[in-house]
């Protein structure tokens, strides 16, 4: 199962932990990705998404058919 948003595209970013000697190892940092399943009215069907929380903010204002038109405009899905 891939981390990657299905809308905005977003994923893994990679890193160091640094400790208290300032030794850097490699380390992940995920995005907060949840699945979760939308009503399209405009279509009268459920879709289902991995979709990150910063995502689901913006279905929450503009409406998940919005979103959708938009993010197939710019190319991201």
């Amino acid at each position: 199962m891939s981390r990657v948003c299905d809308l905005t595209g977003k994923k893994a970013m990679v890193g160091h932990h640094v400790s208290f000697s300032n030794k850097k190892t490699l380390r992940r940092f995920n995005p907060n990705l949840q699945v979760k399943k939308f009503y399209i009215p405009e279509e009268d069907r459920w879709i289902t998404l991995k979709v990150s929380t910063s995502a689901m903010r913006t279905i929450n204002k503009k409406g998940i058919y919005a979103c959708l038109r938009e993010w197939e405009k710019t190319g991201k899905i």
